[in-house]
């Protein structure tokens, strides 16, 4: 990083608000019945945002899309215990979050968030970097829905590098993993953090492409499923898949985990989950159906786009 690598927040902020709204109209369109209402809400201990939730539509049966900005004058014992270079430092942490689940189970459930952090101490350089990514989590997949999902992840990396692609696809299949479960949470995408080896610039404009990129990769994949039909069985499945997401979210997601611990508004946070959801005791699903197709073909990491060339 050079000395005039200094970070502009209010860029960052200006897009994160945009893309913001561009998400929701886009989606809105796509849904073509609800439409997103809007929460702002300020946080006591410095900063805010605004929550925008769908809910009951025609495609999309709840969804989020948040954006905060919070700030404060020092970051909670468990956050430094990981980073102790922030200790005494204070901070700002800015991003848009979102989830979105489909009622109709032929349409993937999809999480894209993109942020950015920094933490500063008179008479010290900042401490700053970039995160985010986009994950796509289908009950009943499809090969090509999966190929064009990576293919505008690849698209979104090439460039920054030949490499980068294959190092977030990678930190994306290992964060989303479901240790206890022994499987991927879905199919997969990005998943970047601490990126500030670029510089400023070079850095911002890889989080905007993976921020813009999202819409790409997801709204053809809604606008081929929406219509399909679907059985109350595989309905009925797609609650009992929500349960992993559940699980994830609580158990290991450090977005869900940092808001908490930095008093962020909880219902915000907790946005990401799905309206209904239900686990089922030692569940097994029928072997050679569509249900098992999804555990032996689809929630494990995969080379997906070199092994369908």
């Amino acid at each position: 990083m050079t000395k005039n690598d200094t970070p502009d927040l209010d860029r960052i902020k200006a897009f994160l608000l945009k893309l913001q709204d561009n998400i929701c109209q886009t989606l809105e369109l796509a849904d073509g019945k609800a439409s997103f209402k809007e929460d702002k809400w300020e946080r006591a201990e410095g900063g805010g945002g605004r929550t925008r939730v769908i809910t009951d539509g025609a495609v999309f049966e709840q969804g989020g899309v948040n954006f905060s900005h919070v700030y404060g004058d020092g970051l909670p014992a468990s956050a430094t215990a990981a980073r102790p270079e922030l200790a005494g430092r204070s901070f700002q942490a800015m991003g848009v979050s979102l989830v979105i689940h489909p009622k109709n189970p032929n349409v993937p459930t999809s999480h894209a968030n993109v942020r950015f952090f920094i933490a500063e101490k008179e008479g010290h350089p900042p401490v700053w970097w970039f995160g985010g990514g986009f994950d796509l989590t289908p009950f009943y997949p499809h090969m090509e829905d999966v190929l064009h999902w990576h293919n505008v992840a690849k698209n979104a990396c090439i460039p920054f590098g030949d490499e980068v692609y294959d190092e977030y696809k990678k930190w994306c299949d290992d964060y989303f993993y479901l240790k206890h479960r022994g499987e991927t949470r879905g199919v997969g995408g990005l998943f970047f953090d601490d990126l500030n080896k670029w510089g400023f610039e070079k850095s911002f404009e890889f989080m905007q492409a993976v921020g813009n990129g999202y819409l790409d990769a997801y709204v053809p994949i809604v606008e081929k499923r929406k219509a399909e039909s679907y059985t109350e069985e595989q309905r009925q499945f797609q609650l009992y898949r929500r349960g992993r997401y559940v699980e994830f979210n609580l158990v290991f997601d450090r977005g869900t985990l940092f808001g908490l611990q930095t008093g962020g508004r909880t219902e915000s946070i907790l946005m990401s989950m799905p309206p209904l959801a239900r686990w089922e005791y030692c569940y097994e699903p029928v072997p050679g159906s569509p249900e098992a197709k999804l555990y032996s073909d689809f929630l494990r990491p995969r080379d997906w786009l070199n092994e369908a060339s």
